[in-house]
């Protein structure tokens, strides 16, 4: 099997197990987001604006948000690097690519970003999407200065492995509904 065909059999299982997550929480899934970065006030952030059955962040970014600047993706181009627009609770958000929704305001750095995903590792391992967007923004980012990736997930999305490229970026750290795993 080649490496395409396992990364597309690991998203498709990692996927049903979110879906079920998803599914069979009811409440606030962030508590334990909102406990990490509450440990870094002021410091720029980015997150993301959940789609289809992704956890939820947007209860820590609010909160985040009140203590310093908080961002969101927007995508400029295919294969290239996200860009991060300040965002704030209210803010004015326009219709984006794959369903989503970004802000209007100033283009940001984030020393933290808050990553969505669809598998992961306890050792830090990172399966997305597949377009590359996340590995391209963390390689850049980690090149021009500071930055802790910080994985958000149910825990049900967690993998004993993952098929892996040298392209993808680890992450730093993992936040699910149920604990923080700290790399």
């Amino acid at each position: 099997m080649s490496l395409a065909d396992e990364k597309k059999a690991a998203r498709a299982a990692a996927l049903a197990r979110r879906a079920e997550a998803h599914a069979a929480w009811s409440g606030h899934a962030a508590g334990h987001l909102s406990e990490v970065l509450a440990g870094y006030r002021g410091v720029p952030l980015a997150g993301y604006m959940a789609m289809r059955d992704e956890i939820d962040p947007l209860p820590a970014l609010e909160e985040a948000a009140a203590h310093g600047p908080v961002g969101l993706p927007t995508i400029t181009a295919p294969a290239t690097p996200l860009v991060f627009k300040l965002w704030e609770p209210g803010a004015e958000m326009v219709p984006a690519r794959f369903g989503t929704s970004e802000p209007t305001g100033a283009v940001m750095r984030p020393e933290i970003l808050v990553v969505p995903l669809v598998a992961f590792t306890r050792a830090g391992a990172r399966l997305g999407y597949g377009g590359g967007f996340y590995d391209r923004t963390l390689d850049l980012l980690r090149r021009t200065g500071p930055v802790l990736a910080v994985g958000f997930a149910y825990s049900a999305q967690e993998a004993d492995e993952l098929p892996l490229e040298p392209t993808d970026a680890p992450l730093d750290m993992i936040v699910t509904e149920r604990e923080v795993i700290s790399l």
